[in-house]
């Protein structure tokens, strides 16, 4: 009780400081502009020599979050905030004047403020700001967490991430590497000859990937949309237009669980290239991974986990199948025999077994038992064709298609294969996905005519990819969960279990 008392009396104190300003006019002016950054200071001045740096009088004007206070009779030191890093600055009366040192005094912790000043170091060598006119332009109604070590509750800092950036300089890191991951995805990309693409996030027919999608509906049309699962049928629609290399970056929606691998809504880089197979696409997808690695990192070794993976050597390649066996121990003779699969998936807690074709109970023992022990970079080939509709099937195995999956560090980075181009298989395959619907598969596509019709106008042999971007920053920032690399992941609404 104590401590809500003495937060409500604080805010008391905030708020009527706020009213004090509102009295003498704009409380949240919008005429102060800054001309430099914190890291930027530092990074030119920091190796200067005090009596140097004085003698270049180098004026600045810097703003910011007051993240310490060490206020004084006539002199006082604060440290601002601001995207780059954290500076400090010298407040003295005989510089402001004795009126605008009484105003400095009132702020608090998390007020945003401007300085101008010069700058100078201080006896402990401190690059510092000595403040000559000083502007307070946002005040901090509410304290930030306690003693600036940031939030620790792991689930207020998704809830309240405005404060984790503020208060975890290693959160901000994370972001700031995702802003560059993707930054030198399209560079890459733009450099081999694609073109970035936008299609639509709304689709009449839900399709270009098996998973349960949200449902809308949209008024003046009256008609049911679904938020997009994937956007490969497009894509593909545009390689029949005639743009060879294509790709996209944007949000996909699935309605499933959440876990530290899954967020329903989530960021994927999507491409195709005309006249490339499945394993044209691996090598490229091994090449994508090390340069961005160089280009983001610096390095080609990552590590998350307290493991290590060096993205330098060749990844390495194993059926599906044949990863079972390895990695289950069981026979592959075992995995061809409905009663002896049916065990295994049991074992597994796989679920509707009976209902589960051969090639699903394969994928669903894959994915339980085999995909998390997947550590160091894996491809994944040989896929049933029962749960690859959209893949071209393999020409010396009609029960299996040219895909493959990519695996690192026990997750998913990548889903990739050659096309399925044939206009009358891409219908039959439908046709099958709409018997799973009825049956109950919610995750099964329907029967997209508009898309098997662009078919019939000729799709060039092509193979595409799917990269899970939000994986990939846990990838390249040793993040465990992927609440970490979304500013906003969904969560269960408070109170809830």
């Amino acid at each position: 009780m104590t401590e809500e008392i003495s937060q409500n009396e604080l805010l008391a104190l905030r708020r009527a400081k706020l009213d004090d300003l509102r009295s003498k006019g704009n409380a949240f002016p919008n005429d102060f502009r800054r001309d430099a950054l914190a890291g930027e200071l530092h990074a030119a001045y920091d190796s200067f020599e005090k009596d140097k740096l004085q003698s270049k009088k180098v004026e600045v004007s810097v703003a910011g979050r007051v993240m310490l206070q060490r206020v004084m009779g006539k002199a006082s030191f604060i440290t601002i905030q601001d995207l780059s890093g954290q500076i400090q600055a010298y407040i003295k009366a005989d510089n402001l004047g004795a009126e605008a040192y009484k105003e400095f005094k009132k702020w608090d912790l998390g007020d945003v403020v401007g300085l101008k000043g010069e700058l100078f170091k201080t006896k402990t060598n401190e690059l510092t700001v000595e403040a000559n006119s000083i502007f307070l332009l946002t005040k901090s109604l509410k304290p930030l967490p306690e003693k600036h070590a940031g939030l620790v509750d792991t689930e207020q800092r998704y809830r309240k991430r405005y404060l984790d950036l503020l208060t975890n300089p290693e959160s901000l890191e994370v972001f700031k590497k995702r802003s560059k991951i993707l930054s030198e995805i399209r560079n890459i990309f733009i450099e081999e000859g694609y073109l970035e693409v936008e299609t639509p996030m709304m689709h009449p027919i839900p399709g270009g990937a098996t998973a349960r999608p949200f449902q809308t509906h949209h008024n003046a049309l009256d008609m049911d949309l679904y938020l997009r699962v994937a956007p490969e049928l497009y894509l593909k629609r545009l390689v029949v237009g005639g743009i060879e290399k294509v790709f996209e970056i944007n949000r996909n929606f699935r309605n499933e669980g959440l876990s530290t691998k899954h967020n329903p809504e989530f960021t994927m880089l999507e491409f195709y290239t005309a006249y490339a197979d499945y394993e044209d696409q691996m090598n490229f997808m091994e090449s994508l991974i090390r340069t961005l690695a160089e280009r983001v990192l610096g390095k080609t070794v990552i590590e998350q986990n307290k493991k290590k993976y060096d993205l330098s050597k060749s990844f390495q390649k194993l059926t599906l199948v044949d990863s079972i066996v390895k990695y289950l121990g069981v026979k592959k003779d075992q995995l061809e025999d409905r009663k002896e699969l049916e065990k295994i998936a049991k074992k597994l807690e796989v679920e509707n077994i009976k209902d589960s074709s051969d090639g699903k109970l394969q994928l669903e023992i894959f994915e339980k038992g085999v995909e998390g022990e997947l550590d160091k970079p894996t491809f994944i080939v040989g896929y049933p064709k029962d749960v690859s509709p959209l893949s071209r099937t393999q020409d010396d195995n009609p029960d299996y298609v040219d895909r493959f999956e990519l695996f690192i560090g026990g997750k998913e980075i990548a889903n990739g294969f050659s096309e399925l181009n044939d206009p009358d298989e891409q219908a039959e395959r439908f046709k099958q996905q709409v018997k799973q619907q009825d049956s109950g598969d919610k995750e099964a596509m329907g029967y997209d005519e508009d898309y098997v019709e662009a078919l019939e106008y000729g799709l060039p042999p092509c193979a595409g990819v799917g990269v899970g971007i939000d994986r990939l920053v846990m990838l390249f920032t040793g993040a465990t969960s992927i609440r970490d690399v979304l500013l906003f992941p969904q969560l269960k609404p408070k109170g809830k279990d």
